[in-house]
């Protein structure tokens, strides 16, 4: 199983959108990885159609989205009309055909003893690809989510947890329960006051020693 802090694996796979060797495709982006058991199947539904709907938030990040099936390319693209016709939006991003399911195993998603037709599979057998990934520019995993078959995914929970990795990365801010963007963020352990100085130099809250508190410099425009 993938853990945060792995290096998220590389791979070559087909796509609705063509051949892609996936960290070639992620660059120097932020990426989210999200599985899905087959197509065709009513949550995932209407969770491709909601991350279509919320994608120029993700490019507003510098993130890339792409989804992964066991499902060929065609019946994922089949599957994209349904999404278009009943969630109201068209899917603007790749889905992996994970065929051979060497994707789904590479990422802990699926026993390595699985083999044979994917499309013989059952969405149930299929039930543990339910993960969300997120991976830096360094390509390495900084989150993983796993959510049951019968519970629909929060990806507005997706653009929280990577605005606060993006205030970790690029200003070593860390962010307390229930932070949303605009809210006051907390000074990373790792930052010595004599550093928090220089690039506080207004100050911080400081109810305890360890819990240092300024305004959010990022603030909503993530």
């Amino acid at each position: 199983m993938l853990t945060i802090g792995d290096n998220a694996p590389d791979f070559e796979a087909d796509t609705t959108e063509g051949r892609i060797s996936f960290h070639d495709w992620i660059g120097d982006s932020w990426a989210v990885l999200f599985s899905h058991p087959r197509a065709f199947t009513p949550v995932c539904t209407t969770e491709l159609g909601y991350m279509a709907s919320i994608k120029p938030e993700f490019d507003r990040r510098g993130a890339k989205i792409i989804a992964i099936s066991t499902d060929p390319v065609e019946g994922s693209s089949d599957w994209s009309k349904d999404i278009a016709e009943t969630q109201g939006a068209e899917v603007n991003y790749p889905i992996i055909a994970d065929t051979d399911h060497a994707v789904s195993k590479a990422y802990g998603m699926l026993p390595a003893d699985v083999e044979g037709d994917p499309t013989a599979r059952t969405p149930a057998q299929n039930a543990t690809l339910r993960n969300v990934f997120v991976i830096g520019p360094d390509k390495k995993i900084k989150l993983v989510l796993i959510y049951p078959m019968t519970t629909g995914r929060n990806f507005d929970e997706v653009l929280r947890v990577l605005d606060s990795l993006k205030l970790t990365a690029e200003h070593q801010l860390t962010t307390p329960a229930q932070w949303q963007p605009g809210d006051p963020v907390i000074i990373a352990g790792s930052v010595s006051n004599d550093q928090a100085k220089e690039r506080f130099p207004d100050g911080w809250e400081e109810p305890k020693p360890y819990i240092r508190i300024v305004p959010d410099p990022v603030g909503s425009q993530s």
